[in-house]
């Protein structure tokens, strides 16, 4: 029996503005749409989060035994600078600076986003389409909603009326904006402005002479809207009404909103059927932007090439991090966090690996089964991955009790431990057991061994002050060795 069977599942739904109880449009299977980067630079650290939360729900929707189309789509055409309706693509941009191609501009970021990924531990999305592989879809979308009176052409240019669109349905549903509000809200239109209403949104814009990427269409050469792409490719892979589509909390408006839009115009039924967003991070307090300096990139935390850090940190230790907060809420990334993250991590990996060696006996003390249903009720109270955490660090006090002869295990509770824990930490959290230490700290395990093996030359001589000095200085440091039958081990504090 597939674990989705005994679990209830309950999913905050932006659309509706509360929890619902999760029930997939098809039985046993999933589609889930996520929007995925621009990519015209290195992928952003808080663009890096809000991919990892889905990847988690991508992972905890398998474990309950799901059959998960997960769609991550790569954005590499029609996204204009400052997301406005007008000017320079991003990518033709950075091209036009770097005196590049854009299509190697597509490529080194999207190599560069894979390789981080790839350091964080995500598993690959069961589709990665990219904009520009379906522009005939995105064109036959806007053919549709031409032809259904919700879009009109204007000099090579498509554009979405949404004035039209709103009297048969509501634009601004998702992200709780009314219409009237907007237009009283808005300047007027300056005199050369194509469009009828500034609310309304481009479907297919007319390449100017000067704009390098440029296709084809009923309407002259010319490039995609933004929000057609997502449009396009989601309801290509999932159909035209699927489970999930998530995205940053800063795509709700007006990304996700012009996407239900067309998706209800095109098709006449809305798109989606859970909406979910990933909240933002920030770095010391203060929201990450290049422009004040306030900003580090993935790569610089794993290698400690940067001014705001202390040291470098592991993927699996940032990842760890980003978990230890809900993903519908801000989270506040700085050395102090992470070098708390960094020594949560390892305690829990120190008990994970005591667990395996356990000495079992007649009885339990700690009761596993109800503590594995609260690890999975956190979990299906909307991937709450927090509290999760909490009961991780429960499950570590009584490995800690019991290797100390203070509690007992049974060992049949004792595989059942160690398959939960597998479970709940390498499979859903995603966290890598041997990626947890960075180079630093894989040099300080060296430089305590060392001392650890000085003390037991210190004590075989019966030095027993040199002995005692070293374990008292490393303990002012953090550092506990343990004495035991198999030797001396040590964990940081």
């Amino acid at each position: 029996m597939p674990l989705y069977e005994s679990q209830v599942l309950r999913i905050y739904n932006s659309l509706t503005g509360k929890k619902e109880i999760f029930k997939p449009i098809n039985e046993g299977h999933v589609g889930m749409y996520v929007c995925g980067p621009t990519v015209y630079s290195n992928v952003h650290l808080g663009n890096c989060r809000t991919f990892m939360s889905f990847d988690m729900i991508f992972r905890y929707l398998r474990h309950l035994g799901y059959k998960v189309r997960y769609v991550r789509n790569i954005t590499d055409a029609g996204h204009l600078v400052d997301d406005a309706e007008d000017g320079e693509d991003k990518i033709a941009k950075k091209a036009r600076i770097e005196k590049l191609e854009p299509m190697e501009v597509v490529q080194r970021y999207t190599l560069d986003f894979h390789n981080i990924l790839e350091k964080f531990n995500f598993l690959p999305p069961s589709i990665e389409p990219t904009a520009t592989g379906h522009i005939i879809e995105q064109i036959e979308i806007i053919k549709d909603i031409l032809a259904k009176g919700y879009a009109y052409e204007v000099n090579g240019s498509v554009y979405f009326d949404v004035a039209t669109f709103n009297k048969d349905h509501e634009y601004g549903k998702l992200s709780g904006r009314k219409l009237e509000d907007m237009v009283a809200n808005t300047r007027e239109l300056a005199a050369q402005d194509e469009k009828r209403n500034p609310q309304d949104f481009a479907l297919w814009k007319k390449a100017e002479p000067q704009h390098i990427m440029r296709w084809p269409s009923p309407w002259g050469d010319g490039f995609p809207g933004w929000h057609l792409e997502c449009t396009a490719m989601s309801t290509k892979y999932l159909g035209e009404t699927f489970d999930i589509h998530g995205g940053g909390m800063d795509l709700k408006f007006p990304h996700h909103e012009c996407e239900i839009a067309q998706a209800e115009a095109s098709y006449g039924q809305p798109p989606v059927k859970y909406w979910m967003h990933a909240n933002m991070l920030t770095l010391n307090g203060k929201k990450m932007a290049k422009s004040t300096g306030n900003n580090i990139l993935p790569g610089e935390i794993f290698t400690g090439e940067n001014d705001i850090l202390s040291k470098a940190f592991a993927p699996s230790v940032v990842r760890f991090f980003m978990m230890q907060a809900h993903y519908t809420s801000i989270l506040d990334l700085s050395n102090d966090a992470l070098l708390a993250s960094e020594k949560g991590f390892n305690r829990l990996m120190d008990a994970y690996n005591a667990l395996k060696n356990l000495n079992t006996g007649t009885t339990s003390d700690f009761n596993v089964n109800e503590w594995k249903q609260k690890c999975y009720d956190a979990m299906n109270d909307d991937f709450n991955t927090p509290i999760l955490i909490a009961h991780l660090f429960d499950a570590v006090k009584h490995i800690n009790l019991i290797k100390e002869g203070k509690e007992q295990i049974t060992e049949v509770d004792k595989t059942l431990l160690l398959e939960a824990l597998n479970s709940f930490v390498f499979d859903i959290l995603g966290l890598e057991q041997n990626a947890g230490t960075s180079q630093d700290t894989e040099k300080l395990s060296q430089v305590v061994q060392l001392l650890i093996d000085m003390r037991k030359e210190a004590r075989d001589n019966k030095d027993f002050a040199t002995s005692d000095k070293i374990r008292d200085q490393l303990a002012e440091m953090g550092i506990q060795l343990k004495d035991g039958k198999d030797g001396t081990t040590f964990s940081i504090q």
